[in-house]
């Protein structure tokens, strides 16, 4: 007390303000600082994945008018008999997608993947009791008048989403050393069940295309949540082993595989027809193709070219720049995809991304491949491109989910 009295009054107000400094309460949170600086911060979509898809998509449909419009008016008596319904489906989708993008954050996509696969197997069982065939002799879609399902479809897009919600609940003991107790344990033998349902109820579809695109769909989500190489191993041997089972048991198996190892000489009026027309649209394009609207080959040669065989048309109309073009698009998607995913709020979400980015570049791999005789000729779709109604909205909602994850972001980096 004494030397605060020495003290002249200026170093005395000094000393006071000082104390009231120190026990000062901390400021009250505001606005511009936030109480958690990991909190998510909502944003605008991904504009450059919104102006990709809208390309692809737009590019699909120009492209399914012209494929069709023979077929329609052939076997319909309309030539934008599949355009319209095109139109119709794609409607719906993007109006479905506004929703999903709006309002669902992260935390819902962890969840609502368990509950979409729950759905998945329920349908697939349905199919195998009360399933349509649509005329291609294997049981694979449900038909209710006004739409047919395909199941397998769902199928795949609910795989990604547990295992990515799987595999991020379960990072630790993925990550241990210990093999039964941990790696082995939650790392192949846990998700390798839940990919292994799947699989099975899509076997007894005899899809084997479909039993490729879960497998290696369950193998990149498992590889990228941190399982082993060497497990990962001894799921793809698996499905191998159950792809050449499936050719041996049925005959429609064996003479694709057969139809494709010896092509030149095969049937070219019958098992080979649509193959080697497919090949003579690509080859008859060029580098700038005869013009759009102009091929020949879709004038009864490929059969029903909207549907899976539409590159060929593509590279038959645009030639061979058209061709590139529509594989730039598709790089793009998958870039700006995998752009999104190592910026997602979580490992969940970043897994969810990468998961249906790789199932859009996966099917365009093995679309390509079947058209120009790389790979048996197996039913598999050109995303965006060939008509068929629950694919393409599958798809445009997948591309929902994707624009609905970059939406949010945060300091934490996957």
């Amino acid at each position: 007390m004494n030397d605060e009295k020495k003290l002249t009054p200026r170093r005395r107000r000094l000393s006071l303000r000082g104390r009231r400094k120190e026990t000062a309460p901390p400021p009250a949170p505001t606005e511009q600082t936030p109480k958690n600086p990991m909190a998510l911060a909502k944003g605008a979509p991904d504009i450059p994945m919104i102006l990709i898809t809208a390309g692809l998509i737009l590019f699909g449909c120009v492209m399914i008018y012209s494929a069709s419009s023979v077929y329609a008016e052939q076997y319909h008596d309309d030539n934008t008999y599949f355009i319209a319904r095109h139109l119709v489906f794609l409607i719906m989708a993007v109006a479905f997608t506004a929703i999903v993008v709006k309002f669902c954050t992260p935390k819902f996509w962890e969840d609502f993947g368990i509950i979409l696969y729950a759905v998945s197997v329920v349908l697939l069982l349905l199919v195998l009791v009360v399933g349509s065939d649509l005329g291609s002799g294997a049981k694979r879609w449900l038909d209710f008048k006004v739409i047919t399902l395909q199941p397998s479809e769902i199928a795949k897009t609910a795989l990604v989403l547990v295992l990515a919600k799987y595999m991020s609940s379960f990072e630790k003991p993925i990550m241990s050393t210990h093999k039964f107790g941990g790696s082995f344990r939650y790392g192949i033998l846990y998700p390798g069940m839940i990919m292994g349902v799947l699989v099975v109820l899509v076997m007894l579809e005899k899809h084997i295309s479909g039993i490729m695109i879960l497998g290696m769909l369950g193998v990149s989500v498992m590889f990228l949540g941190g399982t082993r190489i060497k497990y990962l191993a001894l799921i793809l041997g698996t499905l191998a082993v159950a792809a050449c089972l499936l050719i041996l048991i049925f005959p429609y198996a064996q003479a694709r595989v057969t139809t494709w190892l010896f092509i030149e000489d095969a049937d070219p009026l019958g098992s080979a027809w649509q193959t080697l027309q497919g090949l003579m649209a690509i080859g008859s394009g060029g580098l700038f193709g005869t013009g759009l609207g102009n091929s020949r080959q879709k004038f009864g040669y490929v059969s029903q070219p909207q549907n899976d065989f539409i590159f060929t048309i593509v590279c038959e109309e645009l030639g061979f720049v058209g061709a590139v073009a529509v594989l730039g698009l598709f790089g793009l998607f998958v870039w700006r995809g995998f752009y999104i995913a190592r910026h997602a709020p979580n490992k969940c979400n970043a897994l969810i991304v990468y998961g249906l980015t790789f199932k859009v570049a996966l099917q365009v791999i093995l679309n390509i491949a079947v058209v120009t005789n790389s790979m048996p000729n197996t039913g598999i779709s050109l995303p965006f491109f060939s008509y068929g109604g629950t694919s393409l909205m599958l798809q445009i909602v997948e591309v929902g989910i994707i624009l609905a994850i970059s939406r949010y972001c945060s300091g934490k980096r996957v």
